[in-house]
């Protein structure tokens, strides 16, 4: 009781926290919840009509489709968002010149901090087959130009490397400071015991990179369900049908055709099988375990 007094002035500050979560991510969810089993009208009664709404989604060929789509691009991102800045982030570790580094994660970090809008129309621009720099440049050695946005060969592979390429220096930041806590004792023993620099990577690095690594896969994979921004920015109608996701099909549902009911209930299944997900990977990676 004595503590609780003590710190009293702490709890008083976080009530604007906990006042911001409730009003804000709270209960916003449990009324989402409650929407999913209504019929749902702006205006007039609201009945309830238990899980029909779900059995609507699930019943409904479109939302297979996306889903689809999703696991397709999801997956590839997480594949690319794991191995690319580890990669680079082991090829940065060796290298001697501390400027070039310095450089080098900056120019790969700022596309991160730019939004999918801007990202996005960077693309669209550099990808266009009349006046894009990648079609003048295939152009210009001998090939024809390519439509990579407007394609269903290109569509999900541009929206799995774009992707790739905007958080890939996140990640790699992440992976830099973890090499960088790395014992320096252990590298010595490994050069004692005569190993290359390969080895060191192999035998020392990696090994001393797990726990980072299980951060990185959860976090992509948190990802994996909720990819929106990026295809709202970047998809069309010749593509739309390889590249719309899940949460493309909520927002088609809940704002283009007032069909709240089954957009919020397509949103709690999105959450369901993110929470599933999650729940099996940190199961698999051994999450806890360090």
């Amino acid at each position: 009781m004595k503590a609780l007094f003590k710190y009293k002035a702490l709890y008083y500050m976080m009530i604007p926290i906990l006042a911001y979560f409730l009003i804000f991510s709270f209960y916003p969810l449990a009324r989402g919840l409650v929407i999913s089993f209504q019929d749902y009208r702006l205006i007039g009664d609201r009945p309830f009509i238990g899980f029909d709404n779900y059995l609507s989604v699930l019943k409904d060929p479109v939302f297979w489709e996306v889903f689809k789509n999703t696991i397709f691009i999801g997956a590839g991102s997480f594949i690319i968002n794991f191995i690319l800045p580890l990669i680079l982030a082991l090829s940065l570790s060796e290298v001697a010149s501390v400027w070039f580094k310095k450089m080098t994660q900056m120019i790969v970090y700022l596309p991160h901090l730019f939004s999918w809008v801007v990202v996005g129309g960077m693309w669209i621009l550099l990808l266009s087959p009349d006046t894009g720099i990648v079609n003048q440049i295939i152009q210009l050695f001998g090939g024809q130009s390519v439509g990579f946005l407007s394609s269903d060969r290109y569509a999900r592979i541009v929206m799995i490397l774009t992707s790739g390429w905007k958080e890939m220096g996140y990640t790699c930041i992440m992976y830099l400071a973890a090499i960088v806590n790395i014992n320096p004792s252990l590298y010595e023993a490994a050069s004692m015991d005569g190993a290359s620099r390969w080895q060191k990577v192999r035998f020392v690095t990696i090994p001393m990179l797990r726990s980072t690594m299980k951060v990185v896969i959860m976090l992509n994979v948190l990802g994996i369900l909720r990819l929106f921004d990026q295809i709202f920015v970047m998809s069309n109608g010749a593509i739309a049908n390889k590249v719309d996701v899940i949460m493309m099909y909520t927002y088609q549902k809940g704002i283009m055709e007032f069909s709240v009911g089954p957009a919020t209930a397509a949103g709690f299944l999105v959450i369901l099988a993110t929470f599933t997900l999650t729940y099996v990977t940190r199961a698999v990676i051994r999450y806890d375990e360090g």
